[in-house]
Formats: C-alpha cells, sequence, structure tokens
C-alpha cells in the first residue's frame, strides 16, 4: 500500500493515477478506492477530491482519480480502472451541478470554470445521481460513498430551483451507501477502515457525520434520546409547512456544538443523518494541509488551457473553515458549519514559503483568507456556553458577548506572512465581515486591510440597503455598511490612497420588491457609487432564503413573505440596479 507514497516521490509528476497506464506504472494488481468527481483533477487543498484522496494515501490506501467522465456511449470512463477492492467514491465536484449549470433565470451557462478552457458541458445535470446510477449498474456489489456540496445539502428533503419542487434525500435518487456531509477529511478514512474484510452496514451505521437509509427494524433499536423524527418526505409534498417546520430542526441542530441524529421517513424507509464530529483541531486542521499536494492541475491537461477555478486560488491561502455569520442564503454554515476550525500560524507561514518556491510565482498572494477573511482564530470566550447555545449566527442581529472577536491575532499574523522571504504583497480576496469592527482591533485592522492588504479595490457584501430585507438575509443594517464607507475613505485620504471599495448585492431575495431595489439604487446613488456587483438570488438547497422562497414563509416566525418568483421580475429587480428604469417597468407591466 505504500506504493502510491513512492509513486508521488519519484513519479516526473507525482499525482494520484487517472488511467489504467498509471496505475499499471505503480505494479498495482488492485486499487483500493476509486473516486469520482465532476471537476477536472486539480492536485491542491481547494478541491475536495484531491483531500479526500490524499488523505486516503495517507492512510496507506491506493487511490486513484477519473475526473469528469462521459456519461455517454460505452461508459468505457467508468470501466477503464475496473472494480476497486474497497468503494467508489462520488463527488459532483465544489459546486453543486445544477448550480454549476445554471443561471438564476435557469438559463444554460456558457463555461465551467472547473474545466480546461471552461468548457461547458463535461459533467451531467445531477452529477452525482448521474455517476452513482451508472456505477450501480455496471458494479452492483461495489459500495458507494457519495460526498462534497452537492450531496452534503441535498442529504434531506430539500426544495430544487431547476425542478421548482421538492426532491427526496440524494440518497434516494443516487441509490448511493454512504453519504458524507461536510468537510470529510476526518470521515473518509473511518469508512475505509470499516471496509476492510468486506461491507458490513452495521459497521459503518455508528461513524459520526454520514447518513444512510435504513428500515424500521434499525429505527426501532435506536434511542428516541438520541434522536429527532422529522416530517415524512411525502408529508412535505402535501404541506409546505412541514418541509419549513422540518428545516427549522435541521438548522437547528446544525448549529449546535453537541446535535441529535435526525431521521426523515421517506418511502417506507428512513433517511438517518448522525451528528457531526466535533470540529477538526488545529494539528488535524495542519495534517490536512501539510499532504504532498503538486498544487497544479493534472499534467493531462497541459496545453489544454487554463482551469479558472484554480487561476483564481493558484496563489491564495486558505487560513480557516467555517463561518458564524449564518447568512440565510449561504451554504457555508451548513457545508462547513458554523464554528470556527483554524489552522496554526506555523501551518500557514508554511504553505506561504512553499508557494514562493512555485516557479511561475511573482510575489503576489491573491488571498489569505477563508469563508470570511476576518475570522480565523475566533471562537467563544466561554465554550461551555457555546454548548448551550443553537443560534444560527455569532453575530446577528447582534454580536454575542461571549464571542471572543479580537482582531490582534490575525494582525500578527499578517505581519509575519509579509515578512516571508519572496513575498511582496499579500492581499485579501476573501470579503471582510465589517460588522465585527466593534472594538479597537476591529478599526485598526480595517487600516491595516486598506492601507498594506488592498490592490486597489476592498470587497465588501452589504448584500442590501433594505432592514426588512437584510432582517431576513440575517445581515447587519445598512448603516454599518455607511460607517465603512465613511472609514475606508478617511483611511484612503489619510494615506493618499486612490482606492476604491466594492460592495456586493442581491436582488429578489425574499422579501425584496421593485420598490426596495429603487431604494438601493437611490440609496447608493446618493453615497456616489457606481454600481456593478449584483447577483440575482439563486435558492440553493438548505438554506433558508430557498425555504422561504418555496414557502413564501419564514418558518421561524411564521410569518408570510413577499417572494418574486416570476424570471421577467427578477430580471426586471437586476435590471434596477443598474438604471434600467424602463427595462424595469416594462418587465413589471408583463407581471
Amino acid at each position: 500500500m505504500q506504493n502510491n507514497i513512492l509513486f508521488n516521490r519519484q513519479n516526473n509528476y507525482g499525482f494520484i493515477p487517472t488511467t489504467a497506464k498509471e496505475v499499471k506504472s505503480l505494479g498495482w494488481d488492485y486499487i483500493d478506492v476509486i473516486l469520482f468527481t465532476g471537476d477536472a483533477y486539480v492536485d491542491h487543498p481547494s478541491f475536495g477530491v484531491a483531500v479526500i484522496a490524499r488523505h486516503l494515501e495517507a492512510a496507506g490506501y491506493r487511490v486513484a482519480v477519473v475526473a469528469q467522465p462521459s456519461w455517454h456511449g460505452d461508459l468505457r470512463d467508468f470501466k477503464k480502472l475496473g472494480e476497486p477492492r474497497l468503494f467508489f467514491g462520488v463527488t459532483a465536484g465544489n459546486m453543486d451541478s445544477m448550480v454549476n449549470h445554471y443561471t438564476a433565470a435557469r438559463r444554460l451557462r456558457s463555461d465551467d470554470a472547473y474545466t480546461p478552457d471552461s468548457r461547458a458541458g463535461m459533467r451531467p445535470d445531477y452529477a452525482t445521481t448521474c455517476y452513482c446510477n451508472i456505477l450501480k449498474e455496471l458494479y452492483p456489489s461495489t459500495p458507494i460513498i457519495i460526498g462534497g456540496i452537492e450531496a452534503s445539502l441535498r442529504r434531506v428533503t430539500h426544495y430544487d430551483y431547476w425542478d421548482d419542487g421538492l426532491r427526496p434525500s440524494i440518497l434516494v435518487d443516487s441509490k448511493a451507501d454512504i453519504l458524507v456531509y461536510g468537510m470529510g477529511d476526518r470521515v473518509i478514512c473511518d469508512i475505509a477502515r470499516s471496509i476492510e474484510g468486506g461491507f458490513d452496514i452495521s459497521k459503518i451505521r455508528e461513524i459520526d457525520q454520514i447518513a444512510f437509509i435504513a428500515d424500521k427494524s434499525y429505527i426501532d433499536t435506536t434511542s428516541s434520546k438520541e434522536s429527532i423524527m422529522l416530517g415524512s418526505y411525502e408529508d412535505a409534498l402535501k404541506s409546505r409547512k412541514v418541509f419549513g417546520d422540518n428545516f427549522a430542526i435541521i438548522e437547528t441542530e446544525s448549529n449546535k456544538v453537541e446535535a441529535k441524529r435526525i431521521i426523515e421517513p421517506v418511502d417506507g424507509k428512513y433517511v438517518v443523518i448522525n451528528p457531526p464530529h466535533s470540529m477538526l483541531t488545529s494539528d488535524e486542521l495542519d495534517a490536512t494541509y501539510n499532504l504532498p499536494f503538486r498544487r497544479i492541475p493534472h499534467s493531462r491537461y497541459f496545453g489544454k488551457g487554463a482551469i479558472s477555478a484554480f487561476e483564481m486560488i493558484k496563489f491564495s491561502v486558505n487560513i480557516h473553515r467555517g463561518c458564524f455569520g449564518g447568512c440565510s442564503f449561504c451554504t457555508i454554515s451548513a457545508h462547513q458549519g458554523k464554528h470556527i476550525s483554524s489552522r496554526s500560524e506555523t501551518s500557514i507561514l508554511n504553505e506561504l514559503q512553499q508557494i514562493t518556491r512555485q516557479p511561475d510565482f511573482k510575489g503576489q498572494i491573491s488571498d489569505l483568507g477563508g469563508p470570511s477573511a476576518n475570522m480565523w482564530g475566533m471562537k467563544g470566550k466561554n465554550l461551555d456556553a457555546c454548548k448551550k447555545c443553537s443560534r444560527a449566527s455569532c453575530i446577528f442581529p447582534a454580536t454575542c458577548k461571549n464571542l471572543d472577536n479580537s482582531h490582534a491575532p490575525l494582525l500578527k499574523l499578517y505581519d509575519k506572512a509579509r515578512a516571508v522571504d519572496g513575498i511582496k504583497n499579500i492581499y485579501i480576496g476573501s470579503g471582510i465581515r465589517y460588522d465585527m469592527f466593534d472594538n479597537i482591533h476591529g478599526k485598526e485592522y480595517l487600516c491595516k486591510v486598506v492601507t498594506n492588504h488592498t490592490s486597489g479595490r476592498l470587497k465588501v457584501a452589504p448584500e442590501h440597503t433594505s432592514d426588512k430585507v437584510l432582517d431576513l438575509m440575517r445581515k447587519p443594517s445598512f448603516d454599518k455598511f455607511e460607517k465603512l464607507n465613511h472609514d475606508f475613505n478617511d483611511i484612503c485620504r489619510d494615506n493618499g490612497l486612490r482606492y476604491q471599495l466594492i460592495p456586493y448585492f442581491i436582488s429578489s431575495h425574499p422579501g425584496c420588491d421593485r420598490n426596495d431595489m429603487l431604494e438601493l439604487q437611490k440609496r447608493m446613488k446618493g453615497l456616489h457609487f457606481d454600481l456593478r456587483q449584483v447577483q440575482d438570488f439563486t435558492p440553493t438547497p438548505m438554506t433558508l432564503s430557498s425555504v422561504i422562497f418555496y414557502t413564501g414563509v419564514d418558518p421561524y416566525s411564521g410569518d408570510k413573505i413577499f417572494v418574486e418568483r416570476n424570471i421577467e421580475n427578477k430580471k426586471a429587480q437586476k435590471g434596477l440596479f443598474f438604471n434600467n428604469r424602463d427595462s424595469a417597468r416594462e418587465h413589471t407591466k408583463r407581471r
């Protein structure tokens, strides 16, 4: 099992094998795990399949990757490596395949950032399910483990914007044996060890952070004290209230440090979702980033065009996982979790030094951040109090008094990072949460970011100007953005900088109507902004915003919420953002 590690040290390329020829060059007569992904294979810690492959490799398993297999014709890509000894792993890639394929207007996108030369059409709709169905047909006795963002966010009954209706857990349609939700670093090797000696579902069912389908006999043996029973998929189809109530339970449990098992009846059986693992420690997270990634796309893509998703992050460093912002339209907390897992300072600086040794590095680090740039190292002051909390956000509607949101450690990290030999500039490309600038270090942090870590434009996301819409988004009052804008301009003036603040907005979010967009336009013009960055709201599985979009009701308060579902009127709202009043009025007349 150590041949793969030897391959990485001695082979000219050092990637996880992707073809029968590469496997043969290792002298292998079997493969333990074969991973299928909808993305091109990029051996970098920002790409999920690479992380899973390297963890399995480090545990001594023989791993291969099949990237963007053709699902047409003779299915040779699914046959070329044969049957693995343990299991197939399947992921749609770093994005939900439907979000990857379609715009908010449900139009097919013309490019794919995770494919060489941004070529579209290299993965199917509902890629996880498509790949699994093919593998089950070809290799019915081999276990299939699914994971990644598509599987993670579709683990229960969910609203699918492209079907405009509810779909059951992806376990039902994919026929996969096990679903890993969230970040799978720790879980995947637990599963591999459990399958050694033969697939026995009873051995796997006790592993944390997985989901599976069980029959009634299993449910009858499960302690009701450890589990929460949701309304069934069939009941959710009949009642939008059942669906909304289910979501409130799921989200509340996901925000707890110690959650319960969740069970959802479907078609006479039960989807069982075990509670998540405890947060990764810094040592465990460091171990992921210390794995022997090549940090480049596989050699098979050389000369076939750039992979733009890789180009965006090739000289960036992710310093933490998780986000306690709790924005209602965002999938980060549902996938990575609310609680922050931070890398150690040493691990971050080591990665920066590694980047400086890359032959095409010119001294510019594009980002030193994460889901939010300024949450590294932050956590509750009293962790016992955190165990009793189920708030969706630590900073909305107000910053929790138990949250240690000091930016002082982050400022020290920035100073040390800038001192790494070979680095000329470090920019903060991730969005910053300016609603945490309520202490002295917050003000100091903003000044440091503007003067030392901005390339000319600083990105922030107020998302809207309307308080009623912002409340539904779980975002702070627009007054805080106005203060940020004032402070930013003062810093630029005092330091002789001609920088821009770039605000991002969302149109057509639940609660937002035409008048709200007109007010947004008017208020931003009053601040002398030339608006360019707006995204039409796209409901994605397992977010509060998508639940409200489907039901028209806030599942927590029971309040009815206005929702713009008409595609033309959604376009009109976005048009208002760009001062396209005539077009917006015309669209509204058609309603």
